[in-house]
């Protein structure tokens, strides 16, 4: 065995080449794939890495590494994506789930449902996520892309919620019977005119229909405000996620819509990334 098969040169001349092609992050990214081709578990990696490395094994180390070059998500190259505590499968027909997401999982846990409906539920990360958190709770996912329900279910029943979870295909909720307690949407709110700027690793890989709505970015906004309030029991919750820009505009629209308690929640960042509303007759919380 030559020492170019040994697992610490081959993660060391990975991390150089993923930096070479402007990849961040490079070093983790190289130990992520090394672990995802050796299959291995992340927690024993440094432990494995003096070791030899089968010529197969270091073969497809060095695909991974190439498509990574490309700038293909690792979430992609390993199809799956840590969220919430738990692991989502993702594939190119969906959304990354991603850490700012989690703001909104921990808005809608402030209080209770019982049925609930995921509008673009693409991986199904946050109807799941909620799903396990609620034991009682029920819910249904909707989508316009077979594809993303596909996977989505997949979510489902590795988690252990299919039996209380539905999907559709649908354009948000024409065609979907309620009524709910709990409603949830990450739509696409990217503006058009902002694409441009999006990492290579969104805007190559990434379904642009769970990204952007081809104008402003509050088109989808528009239609889900209007649709939602109709199919909301009373104290029902919509809860939207935004664009760290839009949550004056957002509120508005639930405001105008009749709904109340309009509240913008920021991210770990500190930034606007959820606006949630209640139907009158809600009585907040108390707060810490």
């Amino acid at each position: 065995m030559t020492e170019d098969l040994v697992g610490s040169v081959l993660v060391l001349k990975a991390t150089r080449l993923l930096k070479s092609a402007g990849v961040p992050d490079a070093a983790r990214d190289a130990r992520r794939l090394f672990s995802h081709a050796m299959g291995v578990d992340a927690s024993r990696l440094t432990l494995t890495l003096p070791d030899p490395v089968a010529a197969e094994d270091a073969a497809v180390f060095t695909t991974l590494i190439a498509r990574r070059q490309n700038r293909e998500p690792v979430s992609h190259l390993t199809g799956k994506r840590a969220f919430y505590g738990r692991e989502f499968a993702v594939t190119p027909d969906v959304l990354d789930p991603r850490p700012e997401t989690e703001t909104l999982i921990e808005v809608a846990l402030r209080s209770h449902f019982t049925k609930m409906a995921d509008l673009g539920t693409g991986s199904g990360c946050i109807l799941v996520t909620l799903l396990a958190e609620v034991p009682c709770g029920q819910g249904i996912g909707v989508d316009l892309s077979p594809s993303a329900l596909a996977v989505a279910a997949r979510n489902a029943q590795t988690h252990g919620v299919v039996d209380r979870a539905s999907f559709h295909c649908a354009d948000w909720l024409n065609g979907i019977s309620g009524p709910f307690d709990l409603i949830v949407a990450n739509p696409p709110y990217i503006a058009v005119a902002e694409m441009a700027d999006l990492a290579p690793e969104v805007l190559q890989f990434e379904p642009q229909m769970a990204l952007t709505d081809y104008g402003d970015g509050l088109t989808h906004y528009r239609r889900i405000v209007t649709q939602a309030v109709p199919l909301l029991l009373p104290d029902g919750r919509l809860i939207v996620e935004i664009g760290p820009t839009q949550g004056d505009a957002v509120s508005q629209m639930m405001t105008q819509a009749g709904l109340c308690h309009v509240t913008v929640t920021t991210d770990l960042d500190g930034r606007d990334r959820v606006v949630s509303a209640q139907l009158a007759g809600f009585t907040p919380e108390r707060r810490g």
